[in-house]
């Protein structure tokens, strides 16, 4: 018997399924939990066990190794050894007899063993053990059980009373299943689902793993926790949690192993078919059995059962988990992939599928195989398919014969600019050290390290040598100098957060521009001028985007962010003029896809989430921020944007919960890549969501961050990032009404000077709620209403629901309940109709708050802080608890509580919780 303890992982993604072990064990007396290994069957029985334990019931544990099952009676042996003596005293002679043999305490007699009084024996002990207290007996890797235990477990276990539970946990890997047969027939049997990405992500904080890239781990694992953990465990021994969100993720070590183990549950003779499927771009079984894998549906569908591939209507082949090709491919040797390959290129009906096989069945200079991949590549780049064109461009380089070195080292340099425009970090880089590593010119020396800068994406701190070698190639080249400029201007603001700099930066590639002839990068660098003279409040940036979109440029420059269409996009956006907005994203939208280039792609599936989002179109955002956290994922982009796109979609139109753990995801990323845009947004989302969950301390804390972050960056329009309002709101609401006057006095001179209505209105709904707080209700009701049909005039519902929702406040704190209720309802009206899932939760009719009703009139006097505060100690909290619920010092606590009790004239705890209830 092994006690049941607990353990760090149990309560990741497992609860629910805790909860329905529970029931069935309660229900049938029998539970089978099943799944592939390492999907958590463990941590299940044991969280089930300590359940068990805890109340006081007898927990009786078998986990048998691989090594058992060949050991006869090795699991009996063990299970029989960990029982109490206490458990044998009742047992007859020969019984005893039968158990001291099988537990090696004594000789075996010559006439041989008694197999009756054995299998009479364990059900009498079990008997015994369930005659004092429930027993619950967890046979763990049933999988393993030797046949001569299975055999006796199984007879004793039809004898048992119904106080002996049962929970078996099995992995099948060939060969019949004992769970069933062991446990009897009509046994619930529970799969142990993968975990979901924020589930994965939770499992590498509590390891302290890095999460950072718990996306691409979640993709590479599955779902699969040991895996998960392997990969995380991976990429902190390799570099120390400091991989790049494009490179491969490391599949060595125990990653490798848990991997194995996993395909070991395909039969033998699916492993070729399984290869095949490995190698190819998109594994149908028409093109496995085409490439001589006759049987490819009976062989895949026995590595489906085992969880290892998913098979569609289509017959499209779907690896469960992104390490098993992987490993396949790299277990499997040379010659074994070489033939792979070659059936491939024979197969497939791409022909630059067909191209990429037969370049990879081969590893010896060709100049014609070489001249044909670099046609494939450029197909690619036709099709929009950069990553790939990536990819054969330095396959074409392998492939070149040494005495065609200017064809080597052009294709090298395309290869990287590929990878620069289809964001692949590890590509780029790959080419880049092959091109400096030959007799490369100048011009080529910068493009590529260009490549490499482009990228980074939001990562453009740590490449600061990058950039002074490609100044130093550049020199003498006004157009070189221009691009590398530009990308310069870029990084002061992304990662340094200056946009003086950026300004300045840009504006000397501009002139180098016009030097050099280049009026694309031209253009670009008027819209870096444009972009940070909006943040640092210039009047003039709205002439320089004008006159940047006058120039002649291509549909869709390298970094969308910085093409003039795409900023007179954003700027409309931060004017409210979402129509016009939406309408230009949706003309870029198929453009950018056309391109290849992962990066633009997401900043306009960025743009359009938060345009939708901005005009209460909360499933459509949604929608597009599932697209571009796929796309993230999938390209291996910078992980922060994505997630803060996600925490907003979700804030707004799923749930608080999730919102606030992807807010705190594109909170580390941010950190780690210094990235101080994106940082402020991801703070701002959790300030939100901290703040309409009723955290106010937490929101004030959070906001703080960003104000301390934007003041740093010297950003001035309050339209671009509008977390002023939101904290004047929680200051509000964390009782310090003083100084959100301050701050809104403040930014309201500025909103009004550049005529940020959206802005001011916001600022109005604080101030409403500031003027409610100080003692002036009926001003407070009147600017609330007056904001509140501005926001229906700004075509922005989401903000007028949140508008009415504090009217609703107001008018219930001066106890006007058929307004406040009215409010209520037309701002779960407006929520509703936006699909704002969270909010209409919010706007539901409350129960009467603390001290509403008859004989508590006192208690209206409170603020929401103080009555959050005199709510927690009038049910018995201590100063010191309070204070940490509420993130605040024990001193402030005494001090607000020093004002409730003068407020409501009482003099004890007793009678606060009596004024509390109004008396009753």
């Amino acid at each position: 018997m092994v006690a049941a303890t607990g353990h760090a992982d149990t309560s990741v993604g497992h609860d629910e399924l805790i909860k329905a072990v529970d029931r069935a064990l309660t229900t049938h007396g029998r539970a089978l939990l099943t799944g592939p290994a390492g999907a958590g069957k463990t941590e299940v029985a044991r969280a089930v066990a300590a359940a068990a334990e805890s109340r006081r019931e007898t927990v009786l544990r078998l986990s048998p190794e691989a090594a058992d099952q060949w050991i006869p009676e090795a699991s009996a042996a063990a299970l029989l050894a960990s029982v109490p003596g206490t458990a044998l005293d009742r047992l007859s002679g020969p019984q005893r007899t039968a158990i001291a043999l099988l537990r090696r305490e004594a000789d075996a007699p010559r006439a041989g063993r008694d197999h009756v009084a054995l299998r009479l024996a364990v059900v009498e002990v079990l008997r015994t053990l369930a005659a004092r207290q429930p027993v619950l007996l967890v046979l763990d890797n049933a999988q393993w059980l030797d046949a001569e235990s299975t055999d006796l477990l199984r007879f004793a276990l039809r004898l048992t009373p119904p106080r002996v539970r049962v929970l078996v946990a099995e992995c099948v890997q060939g060969g019949a299943a004992v769970g069933e047969p062991l446990c009897g027939p009509g046994t619930p049997a529970i799969p142990v689902p993968p975990l979901g990405a924020d589930e994965v992500a939770e499992l590498l904080v509590r390891r302290g793993l890095p999460a950072r890239l718990a996306g691409r781990i979640h993709q590479a694992s599955g779902g699969n926790p040991r895996l998960a953990l392997a990969l995380g465990q991976s990429l902190a021994d390799a570099r120390d949690g400091s991989a790049h969100h494009a490179d491969t993720l490391p599949v060595s070590g125990p990653a490798r192993e848990v991997a194995r183990r996993l395909l070991a549950a395909a039969p033998a003779r699916a492993r070729r078919t399984l290869l095949l499927a490995a190698l190819a771009a998109r594994p149908t079984t028409a093109l496995l059995r085409r490439a001589g894998r006759p049987d490819a549906e009976a062989e895949l569908a026995e590595a489906e059962r085992a969880a290892l591939v998913s098979v569609g209507e289509d017959g499209a082949v779907e690896f469960t988990a992104g390490a098993l090709p992987t490993v396949l491919a790299a277990d499997a040797g040379w010659p074994e992939r070489a033939a792979g390959h070659a059936a491939l290129a024979a197969a497939v009906d791409d022909p630059v599928q067909a191209v990429r096989h037969r370049a990879l069945a081969v590893d010896t200079p060709d100049q014609w195989l070489a001249a044909e991949i670099t046609e494939a590549a450029a197909a690619c780049r036709r099709r929009g398919q950069r990553a790939l064109a990536a990819e054969l461009g330095l396959l074409a380089a392998e492939r070149t014969p040494s005495q065609l070195a200017g064809e080597e080292l052009a294709r090298l340099v395309a290869a990287a600019e590929d990878a620069g425009w289809a964001g692949r970090a590890d590509l780029a880089r790959r080419a880049t050290r092959a091109v400096l590593a030959r007799d490369a010119s100048p011009a080529d020396r910068v493009r590529a390290r260009l490549a490499v800068i482009d990228a980074a994406g939001q990562a453009l701190g740590t490449l600061e040598e990058t950039f002074a070698h490609a100044m130093d190639d550049a020199a003498g080249d006004p157009a070189l100098q221009a691009a590398v400029q530009l990308r310069i201007a870029w990084k002061h603001n992304l990662s340094d957060g200056d946009p003086v700099r950026s300004r300045d930066a840009a504006a000397a590639a501009g002139e180098l521009a016009a030097q050099g002839g280049d009026q694309v990068a031209e253009a670009m660098a008027l819209t870096v001028r444009a972009r940070m003279g909006r943040i640092l409040g210039d009047c003039d940036a709205e002439d320089i985007l004008a006159e940047a979109l006058a120039l002649p440029a291509p549909e869709v420059p390298l970094g969308m962010r910085n093409a003039p269409r795409y900023l007179a996009v954003r700027h409309a956006l931060f004017d409210d003029r979402l129509a016009d907005a939406r309408r230009q994203l949706m003309v870029l939208l198929p453009a950018v896809q056309r391109t290849g280039s992962a990066e633009d792609v997401f900043e306009v599936l960025r743009s359009l989430t938060e345009v939708e989002l901005r005009g209460g179109r909360c499933e459509a955002a949604s929608a597009h921020a599932r697209r571009a956290l796929e796309l993230t994922i999938e390209a291996g982009l910078s992980p922060g944007p994505a997630w803060y796109v996600a925490a907003m979609a979700e804030a707004m139109g799923g749930g608080f919960a999730r919102a606030a753990g992807y807010a705190r995801r594109g909170i580390q990323a941010s950190e780690e890549e210094h990235d101080q845009v994106f940082l402020s947004r991801s703070l701002h989302a959790l300030g939100l969501v901290e703040l309409a969950t009723g955290e106010a301390a937490k929101a004030v804390a959070t906001l703080h961050r960003v104000a301390a972050l934007e003041g740093a960056q010297q950003v001035v329009d309050p339209s671009i990032l509008r977390w002023h309002g939101d904290l004047a709101e929680a200051l509000v609401a964390a009782d310090a009404p003083e100084e959100a006057a301050r701050l809104i006095d403040c930014v309201r001179g500025v909103a009004l000077r550049l005529g940020r209505a959206g802005v001011v209105a916001a600022l109005d709904r604080a101030q409403g709620l500031c003027l409610s707080a100080q003692g002036d209700a009926d001003a407070a009701v009147t600017l609330l209403e007056a904001t509140e049909q501005r926001f229906a005039a700004l075509r922005l519902p989401l903000e007028r629901g949140r508008t009415l929702l504090a009217l609703a406040r107001v008018e219930r704190r001066r106890r006007r309940r058929a307004p406040a209720r009215a409010a209520l309802l037309a701002a779960a009206g407006e929520f509703e109709r936006a699909g704002a899932t969270p909010w209409t939760e919010l706007a539901g009719e409350p129960a009467a708050a603390p001290g509403e009703g008859s004989g508590a009139e006192p208690v209206a006097s409170l603020t929401e802080a103080e009555i959050r505060l005199a709510v927690l100690v009038g049910q018995g909290a201590s100063n010191q608890e309070a204070a940490a619920k509420l993130f605040l010092s024990v001193k402030t606590v005494e001090a607000r509580l020093t004002r409730i009790y003068q407020k409501l004239n009482v003099r004890s705890r007793a009678q606060l919780a009596t004024a509390l209830h109004g008396g009753r």
